[in-house]
């Protein structure tokens, strides 16, 4: 008689254990499928498990939930998306569960970004709605809760990882504070031409937009230093591009008639904002740009650009580059 109960006993602990194996720790197979768990805040373990049930991403509900009760993941669940793909067992899953496995994702903004730009990307990445962050640009009371003027040149070129789910104003909150942490150190009590920080960084945007060789920026930032301090318009191509709205072609010289605010072809001094997210090398070199004579320049075809003292000498300059590309051409 004991024997036989220690038999059942031995078949009932070997039956156990095989259910705990196939149930527990051996994996299903999603293959090359994607199965996507939204955890929002509030959400039980129960409902969860049900829908990773449900979906494929593990067999037994039951194992399921005695792991987590073990492992106390039921008590806490972080927020997010977690995707699984392959094969997934309730004890991975459950892993994944206790150290917040869920997506994370790369946002890079460029140096150079106009806002519309940096919307195009985080609608792209992080699944929000463009017009919205175009949108804050023009919210009186979010700017005045970051205590800026605007928030075109504050998004800060630079790469962020984000949560999935991430609030859009979380977002841009992490790029403006980027902007002040990264240019903390760098102001000093006089800033040339008696501009303002908003000012500097108009400026700032204006060379960024103009050099394609960061050793340059020094320079272009001289000539746009020289002509605000000669009452001269600042002539510069890209406050135009911006002020249409952005253009996939050459200026022409209707564009330059057109009336609009950044249109520095026709109206004296600095554009309303800035026109694109600015390097820290761009407002480095509008805060100290170098000391030259020179009140023009011109793409030379190499991605350089040639300067010139005088208007004479700026025309010269461009003939001889004109000829020189036809030369190259021919």
């Amino acid at each position: 008689m004991i024997k036989k109960i220690v038999f059942g006993a031995v078949i009932l602990l070997v039956l156990g254990i095989s259910y705990f194996a196939v149930a527990y720790i051996y994996p299903s197979d999603l293959g090359p499928k994607k199965v996507s768990i939204i955890i929002q805040y509030g959400d039980s373990f129960p409902s969860i498990a049900q829908k990773l049930v449900e979906q494929g991403v593990v067999r037994s509900l039951t194992m399921l939930d005695l792991g987590a009760r073990f492992s106390g993941v039921d008590r806490k669940l972080t927020p997010g998306r977690y995707d699984f793909t392959g094969r997934n067992s309730c004890r991975s899953v459950l892993g994944k569960l206790a150290v917040a496995d869920f997506l994370r994702i790369k946002v890079t903004v460029f140096e150079g970004a106009t806002i519309w730009r940096v919307a195009s990307v985080l609608a792209e990445k992080m699944e929000v709605d463009s017009a919205e962050v175009v949108a804050l640009n023009t919210d009186t009371l979010f700017l005045q809760s970051l205590d800026l003027p605007y928030l075109e040149g504050y998004l800060y070129p630079e790469t962020y990882i984000f949560p999935w789910g991430t609030e859009l104003r979380v977002i841009v909150e992490a790029m403006t504070d980027m902007y002040a942490r990264q240019t903390e150190k760098i102001w000093t009590d006089s800033i040339p031409n008696g501009l303002n920080r908003d000012e500097l960084l108009i400026l700032a945007s204006i060379v960024e937009a103009e050099a394609l060789l960061s050793n340059e920026m020094p320079r272009i930032a001289s000539v746009y230093h020289n002509r605000l301090s000669r009452k001269m318009k600042l002539d510069a191509d890209p406050t135009v591009i911006y002020g249409l709205g952005g253009l996939d072609r050459p200026l022409s010289r209707r564009d330059l008639r057109q009336s609009t605010p950044y249109n520095t072809y026709r109206k004296r001094g600095l554009p309303p904002t800035p026109i694109n997210s600015p390097s820290r090398a761009a407002i480095v070199a509008a805060l100290s740009p170098e000391e030259s004579p020179y009140l023009y320049f011109v793409a030379d075809g190499t991605g350089g650009h040639r300067f010139s003292r005088t208007n004479a000498e700026h025309n010269r300059a461009r003939r001889e580059i004109r000829q020189g590309l036809k030369k190259s051409e021919s």
